[in-house]
This record gives C-alpha cells, sequence and structure tokens, in this order.
C-alpha cells in the first residue's frame, strides 16, 4: 500500500527519539550540535527543513570515530549549503559521539520510522507520470526535462523534490504594466494589492502604480503549481515524482 500524500508531512511530525542517559562528551556534543546543526538537521539529528537525517546516513553508518564525519564538518558541502565549522579536535570528537548516540537510539527504536526514504516516493508509473507531465498537468508549457529540469532529481532528494514540486521556491513573478498613455513598463513583481501594484525595472530602479489607473498583467510561474494543488490525485502526485526521480 503506498502512501496518501500527507504521509510525507505528517512523518516530519514525529516526536523527539526517547534519550538514554549520556557521557559527558555526548552531552558536549549535544550542546555543539543544538548550537550548530540542529537548524538543519533536526534537534534529534533525524532531519530537519534543509539537512538530511543523520541517523539513517551512510556516511555515519560507515564513520568509525570521527574519520568520515570529521572531514565533513571542518570542511564542510559548500555544494550543499553546508559551511566549514571550525572546531578543536574535542569539540569534533564530543560532536561525533553525539551523532552516533543519536544513531544508536534511532536503531532501538521498534515500528515508527521517523523519515522518508527516496525509495517511499518512487511508486508511481513512470510513463504515467511522463503523460501527465505532458498532458492534463501542462508542466511542459513552463518546463523542459532536457532544459531546466535536466538533473533536477541530482539535485533535489525525497522530500526536497516534492517540496519543490508542490511548493516551489525562488520563482518570480513578471509584471507588465500599461499606462493610460500606452507606454508599457516591464519588471519583476514587487508589490501587489487592492489599491497598489509595484515592480523593480532591470535597473534596479523601483516603480509603483495606482492599481486602478493602469493596466496590468502579472505573469507568475509558481501559480501553475499552486492551482494544481486543488485538482492533484494522489496518483497524479506519485506518478508525476515517479517520472521526475528519472530526470538525472
Amino acid at each position: 500500500m503506498r502512501p496518501s500524500r500527507w504521509f510525507f508531512f505528517i512523518a516530519a511530525a514525529a516526536p523527539l527519539f526517547a534519550q538514554a542517559p549520556k557521557s559527558d562528551l555526548i552531552q558536549a556534543g549535544q550542546a555543539q550540535f543544538l548550537q550548530a546543526c540542529a537548524f538543519c538537521h533536526g534537534r534529534d539529528a533525524g532531519g530537519g527543513e534543509e539537512g538530511p537525517d543523520l541517523t539513517r546516513s551512510k556516511l555515519v553508518t560507515d564513520d568509525v570515530n570521527g574519520n568520515l564525519l570529521g572531514p565533513v564538518i571542518h570542511n564542510g558541502r559548500p555544494q550543499n549549503g553546508m559551511p566549514a565549522f571550525n572546531l578543536s579536535p574535542k569539540e569534533t570528537d564530543a560532536l561525533v559521539a553525539f551523532i552516533h548516540n543519536q544513531k544508536t537510539v534511532a536503531d532501538s527504536q521498534k515500528g515508527g520510522r521517523k523519515g522518508v526514504d527516496v525509495s517511499d516516493l518512487q511508486t508511481g508509473n513512470v510513463e504515467a507520470g511522463k503523460e501527465y507531465f505532458d498532458g492534463t498537468g501542462k508542466c511542459n508549457s513552463c518546463h523542459n526535462p532536457t532544459g531546466d529540469l535536466a538533473g533536477v532529481a541530482k539535485r533535489f532528494e525525497g522530500l526536497k523534490l516534492i517540496e519543490r514540486l508542490l511548493y516551489p521556491k525562488g520563482s518570480k513573478a513578471t509584471l507588465t504594466v500599461t499606462l493610460p498613455s500606452g507606454e508599457t513598463v516591464t519588471g519583476t513583481l514587487a508589490y501587489h494589492d487592492e489599491f497598489n501594484i509595484a515592480l523593480v525595472e532591470k535597473s534596479g530602479r523601483y516603480r509603483g502604480f495606482a492599481a486602478d489607473r493602469v493596466k496590468f498583467k502579472v505573469d507568475d510561474p509558481a501559480q501553475a503549481h499552486a492551482d494544481l494543488l486543488a485538482i492533484y490525485s494522489d496518483d497524479d502526485i506519485h506518478n508525476l515524482m515517479a517520472y521526475l526521480q528519472t530526470l538525472r
């Protein structure tokens, strides 16, 4: 039985793992982790808004006394948005000890798996997903599998990919304003309410207009995604995800 679309978000709300008594080293590592790592990886290292679940990470599984984790902590992973941390050997050892302790705690839990694997999102039909992409969903009117979506499944995996599908970030709306004189002004939408509308031109100039005195058109690439939220079926999402994950 496949998980419904709500499984992805319910899983993220699972309670923190129960904590066993900790050594001084693990407690010190916990303090380090809460300060530097919890924002991305979650307070319990079980995954957060941006960072992956470290308790199920192959890197952590293969690590021996920090031989793999240490270099990642010190050098970061800039390509994934992870900064480098300038920690002393003692601080690094404590951080590694805490992460391994959280993995041990997570492995001891029975029943409820907190995270979502990439494989959980591969249960759809690839051909049906491509058909939806090119047909009903009209995704190909804005996106190209060999263009802007080339390699998308490498850039975003699992929950990050479905988040980009359902709630795209960073897309900017284009505003075209036609003045009473007939002149047109185009730029990035900066503000819009019932009374006023504004844009920023390529030059960086901010221009505002009374909404009832001009004609305007807003081209928002993210609006199509928002509109689909009301009509997606679970099968549509699973199939589309299966197709998108082939774009590597």
